[in-house]
């Protein structure tokens, strides 16, 4: 089935890589025009160049998600461009490797910054613009890590544990306005992107982290971003409806233990 988000208009976080890149991707693919925003410019453009090739149409925008000044002007060039915002995805976020005797301040108040502002902020502007026009559907990137703890991402989890709570807190909050906004969390598991790669090299050699890391999931293997990206999907479309202040668990089994 395709056109499973026609004539959506979404934004994606965080899109020039990993799970950010494949959620833009598959929108696009699925009939949305995707606003696309990141820190790195080249690879925001070569992802916006793999969606037109598609025949899709998508745009890049460099932005900090923890700088609040970057959203008024995201939502309000979403908007002007293409008349509506339907569709959020909070993914950007960092993944510091450190445990709490080891984490600093500075790598803590920018875990946060990065990984809880930047879902605040966009949560908050986006819910603005949906509200003018009919409703939307927020999407926060939480993680298993969200639900539980692991030792050597301190940070990391108390992030992700705020972006799961936020979330519910928002969602009562717009299904009591009346809105017709649904914000709901996802919690990947391992999934093999640069950021696992990054995190999981810092631990030790990274083929052994990541044959351990597949060890931990009953399934007996790390997740792919398509992974992800079918259940942003899944949350973006009107098969949806009815789901609201939830949290998608997609890892392989892992927190089932």
């Amino acid at each position: 089935m395709m056109g499973r988000v026609e004539g959506k208009v979404a934004i994606v976080t965080g899109a020039t890589k990993g799970l950010g890149r494949a959620s833009a991707i598959l929108l696009a693919r699925e009939g949305a025009k995707v606003v696309l925003t990141g820190r790195t410019e080249a690879e925001g453009e070569e992802a916006v160049r793999a969606i037109v090739a598609e025949g899709g149409e998508a745009v890049f925008v460099k932005q900090d998600v923890a700088d609040a000044r970057s959203w008024p002007g995201l939502i309000e060039e979403t908007v002007s461009r293409y008349g509506r915002l339907d569709i959020l995805v909070n993914n950007a976020g960092i993944a510091i490797a450190a445990n709490v005797e080891e984490t600093t301040l500075e790598q803590w108040r920018l875990t946060m910054a990065v990984n809880l502002d930047g879902v605040f902020l966009g949560t908050k502007y986006a819910i603005g613009a949906m509200k003018k026009t009919g409703g939307g559907s927020i999407i926060n990137l939480s993680s298993i890590d969200g639900n539980i703890g692991e030792a050597d991402l301190a940070a990391y989890c108390a992030s992700k544990g705020g972006v799961r709570t936020f979330t519910k807190a928002a969602a009562v909050h717009c299904g009591e306005a009346g809105y017709n906004i649904r914000v709901n969390s996802i919690h990947p598991g391992y999934i093999w992107t640069p950021q696992t790669q990054n995190y999981l090299a810092d631990l030790g050699t990274a083929e052994e982290e990541k044959r351990k890391a597949a060890a931990r999931h009953p399934i007996g293997r790390l997740g792919e971003p398509d992974d992800i990206a079918y259940g942003v999907l899944y949350l973006a479309s009107d098969e949806s409806k009815f789901v609201t202040g939830s949290e998608l668990v997609i890892d392989g089994g892992y927190i089932a233990q």
